[in-house]
């Protein structure tokens, strides 16, 4: 069977050949796991890097976690860093009224200057630290917690061309590794992390053994 006809609300192509649409709603493939009560609140903008936001969510998703898709502005559908059209769950504003969560999720690519320029964004970010819960930043959004002095002086990673700006002046510790955990952050590298950046926060709010299973399930 035609796996885009099988499960067309999780990629279907669009009239542009170049252009593929993602749907998270109602569309990943579970384990078969009951539902966590542990609830992600995943962001996304145009430009985001839609590798490190899709993968995050299904990693998660394949554990049971509840993720919340949620878009910065009232558009559903957002054109990611590789012309991926991604649509979200909920407007972030709408996510807000359904809190708290015990994760805030960052994807990087391009789109993490529009989180680092959101005072939203910035209020999110320092509620969750203020509550001691969790904050999961990937590749150069990182740098989004600096500009919002958020979580300063914790060890981190992150994309090789943001490392300068994370240290500058002490702001951070830089540890060149796959995944980062310094209490609540979780820091990642970039793409080529992301299943690792999702098995770590599976880990932390489940357990070591829920994130074995989930990567043992995908062949990792």
């Amino acid at each position: 069977m035609n796996v885009l006809r099988r499960y067309s609300g999780l990629c279907r192509p669009s009239l542009d050949k170049q252009v593929f649409f993602i749907s998270f709603k109602n569309s990943l493939i579970y384990l078969n796991r009951k539902m966590s009560e542990k609830r992600v609140l995943a962001l996304l903008t145009e430009g985001t890097e839609e590798m490190e936001l899709v993968i995050s969510v299904d990693v998660l998703r394949r554990a049971g976690i509840d993720v919340t898709v949620a878009g910065l502005t009232s558009d559903k559908v957002f054109k990611c860093s590789r012309g991926v059209l991604v649509s979200s769950d909920t407007t972030l504003d709408e996510a807000l009224t359904k809190g708290p969560y015990d994760v805030v999720l960052l994807p990087g690519g391009p789109g993490y200057k529009t989180f680092a320029a959101s005072e939203k964004v910035g209020a999110v970010l320092k509620d969750q630290e203020k509550s001691d819960r969790f904050i999961a930043a990937i590749c150069a959004a990182p740098v989004v917690l600096k500009t919002h002095d958020v979580c300063g002086k914790k060890k981190v990673t992150c994309y090789p061309s943001v490392k300068d700006q994370m240290i500058e002046a002490g702001a951070y510790t830089y540890v060149d590794s796959k995944v980062v955990v310094d209490g609540k952050l979780i820091t990642s590298q970039g793409p080529g992390t992301a299943y690792d950046f999702g098995l770590t926060i599976i880990e932390q709010l489940l357990g070591k053994d829920a994130a074995t299973q989930v990567a043992k399930a995908l062949l990792l």
